[in-house]
């Protein structure tokens, strides 16, 4: 199992300037890897990116910053789905350069976008990205990648908030390249047993976040952690678990993820303290 952890503790928006600051810290506090966030489409050098992170030994994974009507599968306006497809192909392409075999979000639709969808537009919307993902999926698979899409709670999306409808999603899709992330924060709020939706997800999860049930660090809360962990062991998932939390400094990502006070002391504590947690979980 390798631990890593999101650009999004520390910055917002990243970029090349400050991930020369962030590589050798994210090293320095014993992760095994970084998750970077893809923002704005000219913020990193990628090919610096890469000598960075292999010259710290962070093996990488890329989310992608779902905002806006322009990063929305599900938009109305033809225009705003391209423009949406052409970001997850430029984050495809980051994650080659970089490293990455994982990109990873709620590819479907905009963070903080919520609208009714009675059975019947549902269908259609399925059906819509059923047209939409496999080409994404086959671009993906000839960079080496894989694409996680990622259920988040009802306050943030209302279309995928719990596992059985992100399973729904790849079974339509059926594509070796588009698996699914579970995130325990959004867990937490959605499942009626997050170790039995790790059970359901089984083979078809690739990538993990986890954050407590206030989306601090893992270990201080009420999240059954144990009976997670043991699931995780079930299911001989062997990949990358990602803490994921947000400053509630930046402004921009705060406000999307609702973010309005301070999770730890620090971020670093917050950062630390849930890396010691998970190596402590999982040697037992």
């Amino acid at each position: 199992m390798k631990f890593a952890v999101s650009s999004w503790v520390w910055i917002s928006p990243l970029t090349t300037e400050k991930l020369e600051w962030l590589a050798p810290h994210v090293a320095s506090l014993g992760f095994d890897g970084v998750e970077l966030a893809i923002e704005g489409m000219e913020d990193i050098d990628y090919r610096r990116a890469s000598e960075l992170l292999q010259k710290h030994n962070l093996s990488p994974s890329v989310v992608l910053a779902m905002a806006g009507p322009s990063r929305d599968m599900l938009d109305p306006d033809p225009k705003n789905r391209e423009s949406c497809a052409a970001y997850i192909r430029h984050c495809i392409d980051a994650a080659e350069i970089i490293g990455a075999t994982r990109i990873v979000g709620p590819f479907y639709a905009a963070v903080g976008r919520l609208w009714q969808s009675p059975p019947e537009r549902r269908k259609r919307e399925l059906a819509h990205l059923k047209e939409q993902i496999p080409p994404l999926a086959d671009y993906a698979a000839a960079h080496g990648v894989v694409m996680c899409v990622e259920p988040v709670n009802r306050y943030e999306t209302s279309f995928i908030n719990c596992a059985a409808q992100a399973i729904e999603l790849v079974d339509l899709v059926n594509h070796p390249a588009f698996g699914m992330l579970l995130d325990t924060f959004h867990m937490n709020i959605e499942e009626r047993s997050i170790s039995e939706a790790v059970r359901a997800a089984g083979r078809r999860l690739k990538h993990v976040h986890v954050g407590e049930n206030d989306r601090g660090a893992p270990g201080g809360g009420g999240i059954a952690w144990e009976e997670w962990a043991q699931a995780l062991r079930d299911i001989d998932y062997d990949g990358t678990i990602v803490i994921e939390s947000l400053t509630c400094e930046l402004e921009s990502i705060a406000t999307a993820a609702a973010i309005w006070r301070p999770l730890a002391p620090t971020q670093d504590a917050l950062a630390k303290d849930g890396l010691t947690f998970l190596r402590r979980l999982f040697a037992s």
